[in-house]
C-alpha cells in the first residue's frame, strides 16, 4: 500500500511538470506565430511602399492590382466565403472543403463579423463572409484553458500533499502497531511461564483454563497488531463460520444485559479473509454498538449474499448516528464518547477496504432506535 501511495505521488509530480511544460510550449508557439504574422504584414506594407516610390504614382492600376494580389495571396489563415452576385456562386478559401454546409457557415460567419460588401461603380459585386482564424480561436479560448490548467495544477499539488500526509500517517500507524505488539509480547511470554507453574500446583484447573484462554486472546491481539502496516495473508474461508467464532468469544466476555442474535444462511459463504483481522473488525463494531447502547440492549448480526457480494449487517438498539456523521465516524480520532481514542472504526475501515478490498458503511441509523453497519465482501467465483 505504501508503494502504491509513493507511485501515486510521483504520478502527480510528473503530471504537474507535464502541465507546466504544456503551458510553456503553447505560450512559445503562440508568440512565434504572432511574430511571424506581424512580419508578413510588415513585409507586405514595405513592398507596397517600395512600389509607390518606384512607380511614383498614387492611382496606378498596375500598382493597385499588384498590392491587392499580394493581400489576397498573403492571407492564408482567415477562413472566408466570397459570394459573387453576378455569377451567383460561392468561393471558399482557407477552409477544408470536406463536407461543408456553406449556408450554415455563412450564417456562422455573419454572427461573428459583419460581412464586407465590395462595390464597383455603385454595383455590388461581392460579399465577403469571414470568421476567426485558427490563431484567433486559440487566443480566444486560451484564458479558459489557462484557468483549467491552473486548477488542474493546484489539484495536483493538493493531492500530492494529501497523499504525502496519508503516507506519513500510514507509517505512524504501522510503527505504533508493531511497537504495541512488541511490548505485549514480553509480559505475555512471562504469563505463559507462570501458567505452566500453576499447573503443577494445587490450583483449580478451571481457573488455569480461563487464564489460558485469555493468554491465547493476548496472542491473537499481538498478531493482529503485528499485521498492521504489512500485507496480511488472505485465505479462502467460510464467512459464516468465522463470524460464529468471533461472536462466541464476544458473548463470553460481554454483560448478560446484552442480547445477541445471529442469522445466517444454512450453506457456507466462501470469501477471501484474514481470520484474525476480520475477528478484530467484528469485535470493534460490536464494542461500539455496546457503547452506543450504554451496556444494555440487543445486537443482531445478519449474513446474506447477492449475485456479487457477501453482506454482514450488524444492528444495535443504541442512540443512533447523525446522518452528517456517517463518513466522519471512520476518520481517526473522531469519537462521540467522553473517553476513547476514536480508532476502532478507523481500523475497521482500514482492515475491510485496504486489506480485504471490501466496503464498510453505515447502512441506516435512527435516533434513539439504533444503527445498522454493513460490511461487503466480494464473493469467490465458482
Amino acid at each position: 500500500m505504501l508503494k502504491n501511495t509513493a507511485l501515486t505521488r510521483w504520478f502527480f509530480v510528473l503530471f504537474s511538470l507535464s502541465i507546466i511544460t504544456l503551458i510553456m510550449w503553447n505560450t512559445f508557439s503562440f508568440f512565434n506565430e504572432l511574430k511571424e504574422n506581424e512580419r508578413k504584414k510588415m513585409q507586405l506594407w514595405a513592398d507596397a511602399q517600395n512600389n509607390v516610390q518606384e512607380n511614383n504614382v498614387l492611382n496606378s492600376d498596375a500598382l493597385i492590382n499588384d498590392v491587392v494580389l499580394k493581400v489576397l495571396q498573403g492571407n492564408t489563415t482567415t477562413p472566408m466565403i466570397l459570394y459573387s452576385h453576378k455569377e451567383g456562386n460561392y468561393d471558399i478559401r482557407n477552409i477544408e472543403k470536406k463536407k461543408i454546409d456553406t449556408l450554415k457557415l455563412v450564417k456562422k460567419f455573419s454572427d461573428e463579423y459583419n460581412p464586407i460588401e465590395v462595390y464597383f461603380n455603385d454595383e455590388l459585386l461581392q460579399t465577403i463572409y469571414y470568421g476567426n482564424s485558427p490563431l484567433i480561436n486559440k487566443i480566444k479560448y486560451y484564458p479558459a484553458v489557462l484557468i483549467l490548467i491552473m486548477l488542474l495544477f493546484f489539484t495536483a499539488i493538493y493531492l500530492f500533499y494529501k497523499t504525502s500526509r496519508a503516507s506519513e500517517q500510514n507509517k505512524l500507524w504501522a510503527g505504533m502497531a508493531k511497537e504495541t505488539a512488541h511490548q505485549i509480547g514480553t509480559p505475555l511470554s512471562s504469563l505463559v511461564g507462570w501458567t505452566e507453574i500453576l499447573k503443577t500446583e494445587n490450583v483449580n484447573k478451571e481457573y488455569v483454563a480461563e487464564m489460558e484462554k485469555d493468554i491465547d486472546r493476548l496472542r491473537t491481539i499481538t498478531e493482529r497488531f503485528s499485521k498492521v502496516g504489512s500485507v496480511p495473508i488472505m485465505t479462502q474461508m467460510d464467512l459464516v463460520h468465522e463470524t460464529h467464532l468471533a461472536l462466541d468469544y464476544l458473548k463470553s466476555r460481554s454483560s448478560k444485559l446484552i442480547g445477541f442474535n445471529l442469522t445466517t444462511p444454512d450453506e457456507p459463504i466462501m470469501v477471501k479473509l484474514n481470520s484474525q483481522l476480520y475477528g478484530w473488525t467484528i469485535e470493534n463494531l460490536v464494542k461500539n454498538a455496546i457503547d452506543a447502547m450504554k451496556g444494555k440492549g440487543d445486537i443482531s448480526i445478519e449474513i446474506e449474499k447477492n449475485s456479487k457480494h457477501a453482506l454482514v449487517k450488524i444492528s444495535d438498539t443504541g442512540k443512533g448516528i447523525s446522518k452528517r456523521d456517517y463518513s466522519k465516524i471512520f476518520k481517526p480520532g473522531f469519537t462521540s464518547k467522553k473517553r476513547g481514542w476514536g480508532l476502532g472504526l478507523s481500523l475497521a475501515k482500514r482492515i475491510i477496504q485496504e486489506y480485504h478490498k471490501g466496503k464498510i458503511r453505515v447502512l441506516r441509523s435512527t435516533a434513539d432506535k439504533g444503527t445498522t453497519m454493513e460490511i461487503a465482501f466480494k464473493l469467490l467465483k465458482d
